[in-house]
């Protein structure tokens, strides 16, 4: 047991400056495709809600077909499938679209499930006093959806973050992609893969507390105004 560690201990000041910036480029992938993914989702809830029927074929149509398929056939799509028509996309950006275009499947019946769970009455009395439908849900549907859809929108985060993993497949420099070159170069997948399960682990455990945390927070909320 203490030869298995040994190896830590002789190879550390090797791994760690090329882990390390791995994992920021891992937690910029995140980043970015989350946004992506809520925007994108966000519209999508949007158009679902839209009384125009092309308009809530078009959003369904996307929806059920992206989360239909996997996400890693969605980057290969966009990395690889776009290439004869001339589009080309570097690495991190397809990584970003791609799994920004997976997330965002999910994150439409979120935001819908979130705005369909207030009282009509509410869009109606906003569009009684004057507002237009585009301020009736900046100021007084999507506040309030967003406090119910929190919780799940926390855990997709972690989910995100996790899929990144599958970005190394397109060459994303990225923490496993890096994990993948050291243990070919060192000969070391055992110890490699068991530290950069581990590193994921120390990105993914405090956006679970804070999940927990604020799913319980809303919980309380909600049993005080019951």
């Amino acid at each position: 047991m203490m030869g298995f560690f040994q190896v830590y201990v002789e190879n550390w000041s090797d791994w760690w400056p090329q882990l390390v910036p791995a994992m920021w480029n891992t937690v910029i992938l995140t980043v970015w495709s989350y946004l992506f993914a809520v925007v994108l989702g966000i519209l999508l809830a949007l158009g679902q809600l839209s009384k125009a029927r092309t308009v809530r074929a078009l959003c369904k149509a996307y929806i059920e077909f992206v989360r239909g398929i996997p996400a890693l056939v969605i980057l290969f799509l966009l990395y690889f499938g776009l290439l004869p028509l001339g589009i080309v996309f570097d690495p991190f950006t397809a990584a970003i679209i791609g799994l920004g275009m997976n997330q965002a499947g999910y994150m439409a019946e979120v935001f819908r499930g979130g705005i369909e769970a207030l009282h009509k009455g509410q869009r109606e009395a906003a569009l009684a006093v004057g507002m237009t439908p585009f301020k009736a849900y900046r100021h007084i549907i999507m506040p309030q959806a967003i406090r119910i859809v929190l919780p799940p929108l926390l855990n997709m985060l972690i989910s995100l973050l996790k899929d990144t993993s599958i970005c190394s497949l397109i060459a994303a420099p990225e923490l496993m992609l890096r994990a993948k070159d050291i243990s070919a170069m060192a000969f070391r997948p055992m110890h490699i893969y068991l530290l950069t399960g581990v590193l994921y682990f120390m990105m993914a455990w405090p956006l679970s507390i804070i999940a927990r945390r604020v799913e319980a927070h809303m919980r309380r909320g909600r049993r005080s105004t019951a």
